[in-house]
Order: structure tokens, then C-alpha cells, then sequence
């Protein structure tokens, strides 16, 4: 064979070579979708009240007029939005502690961490009174048990909250949605007065909590650290007299906890049609919560919560260990009835939303579990813990469900990954206008934090 036609044979198979490897490597980058990605997608249209599954998709946060559930006496602006993420992890408003110890130690973060989802990172809440940074805080020195401010049930996380009319876990707090018709209620209990002021959830609630987490407006907070200019501009209506409150404040803190939406969680971009966002596995995951599995009966929000109150049978908080001013006959063990004290409302909490668990330490109202793994596997077994709460008063959505080990870890699998944002980071502020350590300031916190 000559030399020319030998070059030409060499050339004619290394361009075919060529031409088969950018084939196969460019499959690659774009393997064909598979089949799970119509069904699911038929089963989100099916189920969701709009019929598309665009229902599911959540606003950015800046799209102030797309999101959900706002008071119609407070609307968010950027302005108001960005003085709530200030105030929320102020330690400066920690101005009414127990002792003087306590002042400038915690801040409305303390029990909602971004990096645990929002949650206390421990099974339970603790502001005054409390040492150290999310699990590793104790009491403090001098404190007595009942003097420390100690949440008498897992808080819930602010993350998503947008979908949510009535907070708490017995959805005490806000005028309307499933309160309305309950204003009998209102007059004389311990937390839902606040109601009478017509306003909804997070509002309602953030007045009440700020009061009773013992923080305050003071001069300090608005001359020496510079919060006043910032109130002026937010609430120029509001006269002097009340511009400078627990209300606004509130308001601003609300404003800011409707803007905290998973938007970069997986599962919210494969809704946006990134097909490739989430697993094969992760999309059998999420058809098995849709269906064979039964979430979706009481995990039926954008987020996968609802305003609706199921009974589950799980322990309640004062069981775990370490646990300050809760025992079996506190109230708020009865969940919904805490509110209503209606028997039938007895052991139903509040559906909550699933964004983000990952970052999670415990679950339930009780923290009786510590990992998603633990919750699934709970909920498909379907028998109440609770020695108060007896098999026939659980939700009649709760039942035993068989499941396969591969069905489960694909369950697992989305609630982990798929449904988990990131960065939550980018909602909590580089510093605070008192320059003191967020969300933290105790000295056990700076430390951990590495702030000073």
C-alpha cells in the first residue's frame, strides 16, 4: 500500500474514531430522561388544587408580590424585610433576661439556625438563660431550671413559613384561616389575645413571642446601635409612640421570615424543568411520596405541609433527656386541643413542611426521633409511642404502609437530597448593628462561634 492511500485509510478512521467519541462522551452530559420524569410530573398535576405542578414552584425571594400569606396590614418591602433579618438575629433586643447574666446572649435565632434548617440544632429550645451555641447550650450557671426560657415543644422551622396561615404547633396565633370562627376563644388565653388585634399568623405570633422571650425596643437598640433611622423609614405611618414597639418590630421580623424560601433545593429546580436536578433514585423517592407511601395525604402544601392537624402518637419532649420546664400534664402536649381544648382536637399537631431535614437534628413536637431514616420508618409502622395517645385516636391517614428496604432508601433518599437548599446561609446578615456575635453572644457562643 503506498504511503498516500495508507495516510488516507489512518485519516478516514481517526475521523470516525473522533466522531464516535464526542457521541459517547456527549452522552455523557445528557443521558436520556427517564421514565419518571413524565409521572411524576402527572402525579404533581393530579394532585396539586391548581392542576399543574407549577403549584409547587416557589416564588425568589425578592418577588415580594408573588409571595404567599401576607398581612394585608404589613406587605413586604425590601426596606422592612431587611431590618426583620436584623432583628431577628439581634442579641442587642435581649434586654428583660432573668438575671443580668442573660443580656445581649440570645436572639430570635438562637432557636431558629440557619445551618439546622432553622431549627434549635438540639431537641430543645433554649434563649435566656441558655450557654453555648445550638447543641452544645446549657444552662446557665446561677439560673434556676424554671427561671430558663425553654420551649415546651420542638420549635418549629420559620424556613418556608410563607405557607403558613396559623403558627405554632396548635396553631394558636392569627386571626384568620382556620382560626376564623374560634374568636370565643381568644379572650382570656394565655397566648391567642393577641388575635383581637385581627392580624395573621407570623405577625400575631412574633408579638406574642417577643414579649415573651424577653426582648425589647429600648434607646440602646434604637440610639446607641442605630435602629431608629431604620424604623422611621419602615413605618412612617405608625406614630411615635408606636413606631418603636414590639408590633413593628414584629411586623419587620415577619416581613423577613415570609422571604426564607428554599428556592435552590434540587427538587424546586427539576419543577423548573432542570430534569437532571435530582436522581433517578431521588425521582422514584419522591413518586413513592405521592402515592404508595401516603405522605402526600397530609404533606399536600408547595412546601409539603398543610394547615391541617393529624395525631401521630409520638412522645412528647419532657420524655428526652436534659429537658427544662415541660412534664406530662403541660398543655401543650395536646397539640391543636392546647388552643380549642376541645377532646377532639387531642395530640393533633400542625402538618409541618419537609424542605430541608437534612439539616435537622430531631423531629416531631417531642424530638422522639433524630434522623429522617427514623421518622419514615415510624410513620410506615404506623403505632403510637405515646402511652397517652391510644392507637384508635391516631390520624386515620396514619397506617401501616409494607415497604421494601431499596423503596425505602429511594423515600429517604428525596426527603434528604432533593428537598434540601444548600445555602441557607445567604438569609442570615454578616453582622448586626450592636456588633455583637450572631446568632449567639454568651460567652461560651463566642468562643464555639469564633467571633471575638
Amino acid at each position: 500500500m503506498s504511503t498516500n492511500l495508507l495516510d488516507f485509510t489512518m485519516s478516514k478512521h481517526l475521523v470516525w474514531l473522533g466522531l464516535v467519541c464526542l457521541f459517547c462522551f456527549g452522552c455523557k452530559h445528557e443521558p436520556l430522561k427517564g421514565p419518571n420524569d413524565q409521572l411524576l410530573r402527572e402525579r404533581l398535576d393530579n394532585m396539586s388544587p391548581t392542576g399543574n405542578s407549577s403549584y409547587y414552584i416557589f416564588p425568589e425571594a425578592n418577588d415580594f408580590s408573588s409571595i404567599p400569606n401576607q398581612d394585608d396590614k404589613n406587605p413586604i418591602n425590601a426596606e422592612k424585610a431587611e431590618l426583620g433579618k436584623m432583628l431577628f438575629h439581634e442579641t442587642g433586643l435581649a434586654a428583660s433576661p432573668a438575671y443580668p447574666i442573660g443580656e445581649s446572649t440570645y436572639s430570635c435565632a438562637t432557636c431558629h439556625i440557619a445551618s439546622r434548617g432553622f431549627t434549635p440544632g438540639r431537641a430543645q429550645g433554649l434563649a435566656d438563660g441558655g450557654l453555648g451555641f445550638a447543641g452544645n447550650r446549657h444552662q446557665i450557671a446561677g439560673y434556676l431550671g424554671h427561671e430558663v426560657d425553654a420551649q415546651g415543644a420542638r420549635p418549629l422551622s420559620v424556613l418556608n413559613v410563607a405557607y403558613v396561615t396559623n403558627t405554632l404547633w396548635s396553631g394558636t396565633f392569627g386571626s384568620f384561616g382556620i382560626n376564623e370562627g374560634t374568636e370565643a376563644l381568644w379572650h382570656g388565653h394565655e397566648n391567642a389575645e393577641v388575635n383581637l388585634e385581627g392580624l395573621q399568623g407570623l405577625e400575631a405570633q412574633n408579638i406574642e413571642g417577643l414579649e415573651l422571650h424577653r426582648m425589647e425596643i429600648t434607646d440602646v437598640v434604637l440610639d446607641q446601635f442605630g435602629y431608629r433611622e431604620h424604623f422611621d423609614r419602615c413605618f412612617p405611618d405608625f406614630p411615635a409612640e408606636e413606631r418603636y414597639s414590639h408590633k413593628t418590630a414584629s411586623f419587620a421580623i415577619s416581613a423577613y421570615l415570609r422571604t426564607l424560601l428554599a428556592q435552590e433545593a434540587p427538587f424546586q429546580k427539576w419543577l423548573n424543568g432542570e430534569d437532571y436536578a435530582i436522581t433517578e433514585q431521588e425521582k422514584r423517592g419522591a413518586l413513592l411520596f405521592l402515592g404508595k407511601a401516603n405522605c402526600s395525604s397530609c404533606h399536600k402544601g408547595p412546601s409539603f405541609n398543610s394547615m391541617e392537624f393529624h395525631a401521630l402518637g409520638t412522645k412528647d419532649l419532657y420524655e428526652q433527656d436534659e429537658i427544662l420546664n415541660t412534664d406530662h400534664e403541660d398543655n401543650r402536649n395536646r397539640g391543636r386541643a392546647f388552643f380549642t381544648d376541645n377532646a377532639e382536637d387531642d395530640f393533633k399537631f400542625k402538618v409541618p413542611q419537609l424542605y430541608n431535614l437534612k439539616d435537622y437534628t430531631h423531629f416531631f413536637h417531642g424530638s422522639s426521633k433524630q434522623t429522617i431514616r427514623e421518622v419514615v420508618e415510624y410513620k410506615l409502622r404506623a403505632e403510637s409511642e405515646n402511652p397517652y395517645v391510644a392507637q384508635d385516636q391516631l390520624s386515620s391517614f396514619f397506617h401501616p404502609v409494607e415497604m421494601s428496604e431499596d423503596e425505602i432508601n429511594d423515600l429517604v433518599a428525596f426527603l434528604e437530597n432533593a428537598l434540601h437548599d444548600p445555602d441557607l446561609e445567604r438569609y442570615v446578615p454578616e453582622s448586626v448593628l450592636s456588633g455583637n456575635c450572631i446568632p449567639n453572644n454568651d460567652v461560651f457562643s463566642r468562643i464555639e462561634l469564633d467571633c471575638d
